[in-house]
């Protein structure tokens, strides 16, 4: 599913995930988890579920995005599935693009602390 690309202008290209009807989705946040490709590949993936309040007005559709840590190449229209492993934090709105910049930083190293092999 395409998205407005904003992620990529943010330095964070995220796959938006097209979920079936009947998916349940854990509470607004961003999650440390997995990201299956249809080819089998995993990869470790920062996970956004929820609405984009920095952008966008209450009442918009709630969405998972992922963002593929060290990552680079086309996901369009591939069949992927979605393991959430931990809650790294709430959804949250910013002031601006700055801001979120900044958190999504701390984001990806939570989520590669939340996901290191021991």
């Amino acid at each position: 599913m395409a998205g407005d690309r904003r992620g990529r202008a943010l330095g964070f290209p995220t796959a938006n995930v097209e979920l079936p009807g009947e998916t349940v989705l854990p509470p607004d946040g961003i999650y440390a988890g997995w990201f299956e490709r249809s080819g089998g590949s995993r990869h470790v993936a920062a996970i956004s579920v929820g609405t984009r309040p920095t952008y966008y007005a209450e009442g918009e559709a709630r969405l998972v995005e992922a963002y593929l840590l060290d990552f680079d190449g086309d996901l369009y229209g591939e069949r992927v599935l979605i393991e959430f492993t931990e809650l790294v934090r709430e959804q949250a709105r910013f002031e601006g693009s700055e801001q979120l910049i900044a958190q999504m930083h701390r984001d990806v190293a939570a989520v590669r602390a939340a996901l290191a092999e021991p």
